[in-house]
């Protein structure tokens, strides 16, 4: 996979380096999905959890890190990224994850319902974001689309759009990490605050 990318790896291909036959795979994967997963939970091994339970005020400082780490892992994996979206990941390595992340969020005081409802969020948020990040670089003409984006918004008469003109110095600002751990952050807050419908009040 990391040679050839996620779409060249087939149950053909990789009995062929196994020196097996495609049918003996599926004594342990059922079809391509569940192979994806697996190969997400062996990446998984190599991201280091922070222990929810000797985070104190560090909570929102680690979930962040932890977050961004799993997003930065996918990026470099820009096919398999846009396969776990897909997908509902259920390997061991998966599983610590959303416990560790659930643990932080605990920390922070957030109560159970609005931190399970939370996780799922902040997943699927940092998978979508590597895998759009993924389908860019791989576009020849990414960048002139949005040296065009860019174009067009500075472009835009002050007067036609008075929103984007008073925005207009901060629409790019920052750098792709500073929005990554901005977009995390902010949330992670609306996660703390509002609450799930229909939720009582909880002592975590």
């Amino acid at each position: 996979m990391r040679e050839e990318g996620l779409e060249r790896v087939t149950m053909r291909r990789l009995a062929a380096e196994l020196d097996t036959g495609p049918a003996s795979l599926y004594v342990y994967v059922q079809n391509m999905a569940e192979l994806h997963g697996a190969i997400l939970d062996e990446l998984l091994a190599g991201l280091a959890l922070p222990d929810s339970g000797g985070v104190g005020d560090r909570w929102r400082e680690e979930l962040i890190g932890l977050l961004t780490g799993y997003t930065q892992l996918l990026l470099g994996q820009p096919s398999l990224a846009r396969s776990v979206l897909a997908l509902r990941p259920a390997g061991p390595h998966y599983v610590r994850l959303v416990d560790t992340l659930l643990g932080l969020l605990h920390a922070g005081g957030v109560p159970v319902a609005q931190a399970a409802w939370g996780v799922d969020l902040l997943l699927q948020h940092g998978t979508a974001t590597a895998a759009e990040q993924g389908v860019r670089s791989e576009a020849i003409e990414a960048q002139e689309e949005q040296d065009a984006f860019v174009e067009a918004l500075n472009d835009a008469a002050d007067t036609d759009c008075p929103n984007i003109a008073r925005a207009r110095h901060e629409l790019f600002s920052g750098t792709g990490a500073q929005r990554l751990c901005w977009m995390f952050d902010a949330m992670i807050t609306g996660i703390a605050t509002v609450a799930v419908p229909g939720s009582r009040p909880s002592a975590n």
